[in-house]
């Protein structure tokens, strides 16, 4: 009986030592191929959250990873509990399911983020290449600074920026900072590439530094001829109209020669740099020259326009109301056209009284011209809004 017993035992153990084995190679492949499906994420996500971590990928990878160790702990378990005690295939079945359906799951979040992890893995990969060109492209650069064109003003400020973008890539290596590494290298790049085209430009930097200092001395002297014209133009206005059409304009004489005194000091100042071999800082004068005589030509402007403008409405009056009439009548057609009348009706039909004001404001031996132009502006303006907002309305579905 023994030996019958034993030879169904024996038997039936190879069969079940065989179910066992294919269920164990199945499982150990389940796993392995969950484990390298879950590295890769794993990196990418890795990489994602290093570089880009508002994208928030980690926060939902977290539960897929979670998935995986939970189905590799029951595969160590399996593989734990088969070096002690019999194993039933039905368990190394279930495990491999589990390891299955985490590698499923690890599929399913890398496919639907599959873009933005490859670029990141990809990016993060190339992050040490790029520091390297970035060190390399600015230490090229400073070495070519060196020569006839050094003391200009753009190479000088060229090569401090690469500096100060070398030593903070130095720190964000030493740091490990992918981040910060990937920041200073664009930005060293970035000061490189100014330097290159700081030296590129150098060599006719001299000769456009002559020209601009020739043609802001000739300007110099053409705004301070017309400066000469405030004077007489600002005595006309208060001679020929009310004292308030020139309220505003008092001091513009003294304004205008303070702009043109600091214009001609800072062409002095432009000389000077463009004779101590820095036409950078000569040119970076003279913009500020011709920023100085614009703001003199607007002050001098400004009495010499009042004065023209004041003389052409009082020899034609009519002209500009009725133009500003014009407008208006425009607009409430626009408005009765549109079926905007009940909205903006009233406020157009308003502008009639405050044009009949303005008219009837000038009166008296000096009329308030002024006063006049700027209601008739102010309406005119106004208008000009209601117009722009209905057609906007209108063209809105």
């Amino acid at each position: 009986m023994a030996g019958r017993w034993s030879g169904r035992i024996f038997g039936e153990s190879r069969d079940e030592d065989e179910a066992v084995r294919r269920a164990r190679e199945s499982m150990t492949a389940a796993f392995l191929d969950m484990d390298g499906r879950q590295r890769i994420a794993e990196a990418s996500v890795s990489a994602s959250n290093q570089l880009f971590p508002e994208k928030g990928l980690r926060g939902l990878w977290l539960p897929v990873r979670d998935t995986c160790y939970e189905a590799g702990g029951r595969y160590v378990a399996m593989c734990e509990a088969g070096d002690r005690d019999r194993v039933a295939a039905v368990d190394l079945t279930a495990t491999t399911r589990s390891l299955v359906d985490a590698a499923r799951r690890v599929d399913e979040f890398y496919e639907a983020h599959r873009g933005h992890l490859e670029h990141a893995a990809s990016l993060l990969a190339a992050i040490p290449r790029v520091a390297a060109e970035a060190q390399s492209a600015g230490s090229a650069a400073r070495q070519r600074a060196v020569g006839q064109f050094a003391g200009y003003s753009s190479v000088r400020a060229g090569v401090a920026a690469i500096d100060e973008a070398s030593l903070l890539l130095s720190g964000a290596r030493a740091q490990d900072d992918v981040r910060s590494v990937r920041d200073a290298a664009a930005r060293l790049n970035s000061a490189a590439a100014e330097l290159e085209s700081a030296l590129a430009a150098a060599p006719n930097r001299e000769r456009e530094a002559q020209k601009a200092l020739s043609s802001v001395s000739t300007r110099i002297a053409a705004v301070r001829h017309r400066a000469g014209e405030l004077g007489p133009a600002y005595s006309s206005i208060l001679r020929e109209f009310n004292a308030a059409s020139s309220d505003d304009l008092v001091g513009n004489d003294t304004e205008s020669a303070r702009l043109i005194d600091e214009s001609e000091v800072l062409l002095a100042e432009a000389k000077d740099a463009l004779v101590g071999g820095d036409p950078d800082l000569a040119l970076e004068l003279t913009a500020r020259v011709r920023a100085r005589l614009s703001d003199a030509e607007g002050v001098v402007a400004a009495v010499t326009d009042r004065l023209r403008l004041l003389r052409e409405v009082r020899a034609e009056p009519r002209a500009k109301v009725d133009a500003v009439r014009f407008r208006l009548r425009d607009a409430q057609l626009l408005a009765v056209n549109s079926g905007l009348a009940a909205e903006w009706g009233s406020a157009l039909d308003a502008q009639v009284d405050r044009i009949e004001r303005a008219v009837d404001g000038l009166t008296g031996t000096h009329p308030d011209y002024w006063a006049y132009i700027t209601e008739l502006d102010a309406v005119s303006t106004f208008v000009a809004g209601i117009v722009q907002r209905m057609r906007g309305q209108s063209a809105t579905p």
